[in-house]
């Protein structure tokens, strides 16, 4: 069986900030049709490259692949895993020189700068045959603005969840069975926490590295132009959530040593009964009940966060081909083999994530009400969130973005600045970077 620190490295790039994206690339690939190139016999070898998944999950993976060499007789299916640390540098390196492995495993955000330079084979092209099989917030995930098709196949998903400490609650005179379903609701649940916490606790942890851009996009603020190159969350409403953030920080809702934190943080700081309301991935459940079984004991699990229109968030993992592979045909084939409904009904499983295809969702696994655990809690109302739920951060939102858009409103809660000039900064720093 999987070892719990195994799964939380497996589902660590899910629940907590994405990769930075890879720049200084060389020349862009070919553009052109990728139908033909991958529309060949399924035969020969191939080398499908995860993100650290062993020793974990070998047994997993590599019964996956004996089906899929036995299912396409004269296939042969290496697996590479690589670590997280370095693997930024790793995949960088390999697409320079056009040494990509056959079937990369990544996420949107880290890939989207080898994507705009046309390095992936169109999933639209070569496996739009399968698309109607996936949760469309999945599949769009994989676009870059501006330009035609999808740049892979769906894998695995994560959806947050709010979990919250019912003792804080009761202490606060809030109700423990009804956590905050809104922003509104969030920050004056968080006020009453911190109030009851006499400056020993406080109610939430921005950890806005993870959850600024995410959290203007759920109120409806839009985030990127059209052209994928012009930032525009520099508007009214982000302005009046921005100063409801600074009004929070000042007040004491925060820990005043959490601003320039990371979620890793955010979660040491629940672990440790200093805030009452961690919005997170659910596999953060496992976290805490091995860290920290005592808050295990006294937290509930509630819905995400949302805004008015009621849309989630969602994390997505995928497989992409690129279009150096010599052996198109068998790369997709697996691609789409791997996430297929079954195999990710498999996968979902052992490890807390959830699958992208519609049909595994409707598994009695991720709907049945017979087992009253917190785990299974937050597994149904997340499996129920992921069907309206999009991923909501641009692509083209990677670490030195987010760095850029943080720093400036790390500012305005600070007081150094106000929360308008601190939109505008972070956008002028945005379309700089996004526009070099």
């Amino acid at each position: 069986m999987p070892t719990t620190r195994g799964i939380r490295l497996a589902v660590a790039a899910l629940a907590a900030a994405t990769f930075a994206t890879a720049c200084g690339l060389g020349g862009s690939a070919d553009e052109g049709d990728s139908a033909d190139a991958a529309g060949g016999e399924v035969k020969g070898e191939i080398t499908f490259q995860t993100l650290q998944l062993k020793p974990t999950f070998t047994d997993y993976i590599e019964g996956v692949i004996d089906d899929f060499e036995k299912q396409h007789p004269g296939t042969e299916v290496k697996w590479v895993d690589i670590p997280f640390e370095g693997a930024q540098e790793k995949i960088t390196a390999d697409a320079s020189a056009g040494s990509l492995p056959d079937v990369v495993n990544l996420n949107p955000q880290f890939a989207q700068a080898l994507a705009a330079k046309g390095m992936f084979v169109d999933m639209d092209q070569v496996a739009g045959d399968v698309e109607d099989e996936y949760v469309p917030g999945a599949w769009e995930a994989f676009t870059v603005a501006g330009k035609p098709g999808s740049f892979g196949i769906p894998w695995y998903l994560t959806s947050e969840v709010t979990m919250y400490n019912k003792e804080h609650f009761r202490q606060a005179g809030l109700d423990p069975d009804k956590p905050p379903a809104t922003f509104d609701e969030l920050l004056a649940d968080g006020e009453k926490l911190a109030a009851a916490g006499d400056g020993e606790r406080y109610g939430i942890h921005p950890a806005l590295e993870n959850r600024f851009i995410t959290d203007l996009a759920k109120q409806g603020v839009p985030i990127i132009a059209d052209d994928g190159r012009t930032w525009t969350f520099n508007t009214p409403r982000a302005e009046k959530y921005l100063a409801s953030l600074v009004e929070a920080y000042q007040s004491g809702v925060y820990p005043k040593d959490s601003l320039t934190q990371d979620h890793s943080k955010e979660t040491e700081a629940y672990q440790g009964g200093r805030i009452g309301l961690f919005p997170s991935g659910p596999n953060f459940l496992t976290i805490i009940k091995e860290n920290a079984p005592g808050i295990a004991e006294q937290t509930g699990v509630g819905p995400q966060i949302t805004g008015e229109s009621g849309v989630t968030n969602m994390s997505v993992m995928g497989n992409l081909v690129p279009k150096s592979s010599d052996n198109q045909a068998t790369a997709v084939a697996f691609s789409k083999f791997i996430g297929n409904a079954e195999n990710q009904l498999a996968f979902s499983k052992i490890v807390t994530v959830l699958p992208s295809t519609e049909k595994s969702l409707e598994n009695p696994y991720f709907t049945a009400k017979d087992d009253d655990s917190l785990e299974a809690e937050a597994r149904r109302i997340s499996a129920a969130q992921i069907t309206k739920a999009e991923n909501l951060v641009p692509v083209q939102y990677d670490q030195r973005v987010t760095q850029a858009v943080i720093g400036q409103v790390e500012l305005a809660l600070k007081g150094d600045q106000s929360p308008r000039e601190a939109l505008d900064k972070a956008v002028e720093a945005a379309d700089a970077i996004t526009q070099k």
